[in-house]
């Protein structure tokens, strides 16, 4: 149930953030009979999913989240119970290479047999200086490139600051790059509102409140909110902390921001080994898919292009539905770069990249209807997209995840330890674990 009232009960459980961990943790609860209350500070559920549907337009549009690498057992769960199956985007890759669209998927697979052979670090250090250093001479120039592109886009991180070490367990895992990618069919939203269905009369979600403070001590927990303006107290025996990571770094002065009192000394290691990594998206809707008929068809089944060196050096289209969409993805520093600039400035740099793309005869621009920007960086309440792990910080996350005092507990996708980082599987695999986790310490203290 999703509430705007300003009635508040005391619960047993309070969750900041109705996000997908808040909301599974929140599930998960309710299936326990614990009586739980979510404070979100939008004014909509989902987090960093954010799904738009425009009339007239055959996909859901996504400014967040928005793709399943591989076929992760929570995002599949949730999809069934959504009844929205997960649809098959495609494999085939095209790249720019001395200003030619060329087949990138023999690229990719030389690039990680260069990965693979290169000598793995005893010691943590920065990406890029892994790949200037044991891995440069089993890299081509065009392979590095790709590397680069890989760890700056598909995992949002500073090439400079990201751990090696936690890269390449990435790279290997279940949610890699090259593993299968998937979209939810009517789009993540979907799997939100299966979320919201799943809670009762004892888990209830209000909206527009903003936490500015959290008071804790073992056994208690008092969050101190404005709500609409108005100031408001929730009281509860244990928290369960769903903000993003880049929401828990910076000045709780900052709007947005949040105090602990007491501070979260205990995590002060794990904030130091993970970044909150940087992301926009730009989505855009044209009169016509028209690069599916460039070159006699050529790129008619492609699912992504990618141009290096352009300010959005990627972009994948709507397969498997052939609508006239496309979304242009930077991350890392370039999304840093363009961030704040306004909406009109970052769209015409997505143009400017389409046409490194095409080229300038396709008339990208002329046939634009419309274009969704969302500047993830720029929200108060997110401060990022998903988070990466700094060099020394593999055992961030898992820091992250501990409980205080049987009392406050950590969810969100910085805080998956289950191998599914900066996903919304991680997400929800850390919203049920902290849920888990709960109970556990409950159980504890009726025992005691």
């Amino acid at each position: 149930m999703v509430a705007n009232s300003e009635t508040a009960a005391d619960c047993d459980v309070v969750i900041v953030g109705a996000g997908a961990a808040g909301l599974a943790a929140a599930a998960r609860l309710a299936r326990e009979g614990v009586s739980a209350r979510v404070l979100e500070a939008r004014d909509r559920i989902g987090g960093r999913i954010f799904t738009r549907r425009v009339p007239g337009v055959d996909v859901p549009l996504e400014l967040g989240a928005e793709l399943v690498h591989g076929r992760p057992a929570a995002t599949l769960a949730w999809a069934a119970k959504a009844r929205s199956p997960l649809v098959d985007l495609g494999e085939q890759r095209w790249i720019v290479r001395d200003g030619k669209l060329e087949p990138a998927a023999d690229l990719f697979e030389r690039m990680m047999q260069g990965l693979s052979a290169a000598q793995r670090p005893r010691k943590d250090l920065a990406f890029a200086e892994f790949i200037d250093g044991a891995a440069r001479r089993h890299l081509t120039p065009a392979t590095r490139e790709l590397a680069l592109l890989l760890v700056e886009g598909f995992d949002a991180a500073d090439a400079s600051r990201v751990s090696t070490l936690a890269t390449l367990d990435e790279w290997t895992g279940s949610a890699s790059a090259e593993a299968p990618t998937f979209r939810l069919r009517d789009g993540y939203g979907a799997l939100v509102d299966a979320l919201v269905s799943a809670l009762d009369s004892r888990a209830e979600v209000t909206l527009e409140t903003i936490v500015r403070e959290v008071r804790w001590r073992r056994g208690a927990v008092e969050i101190d909110a404005i709500q609409q303006g108005r100031r408001r107290a929730v009281k509860a025996r244990a928290a369960i902390v769903a903000l993003p990571l880049g929401v828990l770094k910076q000045s709780a002065r900052a709007r947005g921001g949040v105090a602990f009192a007491p501070a979260l000394e205990a995590k002060r290691k794990a904030f130091a080994g993970l970044e909150s990594g940087s992301v926009l998206k730009v989505v855009l809707e044209f009169a016509d898919a028209f690069w599916e008929d460039l070159d006699g068809g050529r790129y008619r089944d492609a699912a992504f292009f990618h141009a290096p060196g352009a300010p959005f050096p990627t972009f994948w289209s709507a397969l498997p539905v052939r609508a006239p969409v496309l979304c242009a993805w930077t991350a890392g520093p370039s999304a840093r770069r363009l961030s704040g600039r306004g909406e009109a400035a970052i769209v015409r740099a997505a143009l400017a990249s389409l046409r490194a793309v095409f080229g300038k005869s396709v008339g990208a621009a002329r046939r634009l209807q419309a274009a969704f920007v969302h500047d993830w960086q720029a929200d108060p309440f997110a401060r990022g997209a998903y988070c990466y792990v700094t060099v020394g910080g593999r055992r961030a996350r898992e820091r992250l995840a501990e409980p205080l005092r049987g009392t406050l507990f950590f969810a969100g996708e910085a805080a998956a330890t289950g191998g599914e980082s900066g996903t919304v599987a991680g997400a929800l695999q850390s919203g049920e674990r902290a849920a888990e986790q709960v109970l556990a310490a409950r159980r504890h203290r009726r025992r005691r």
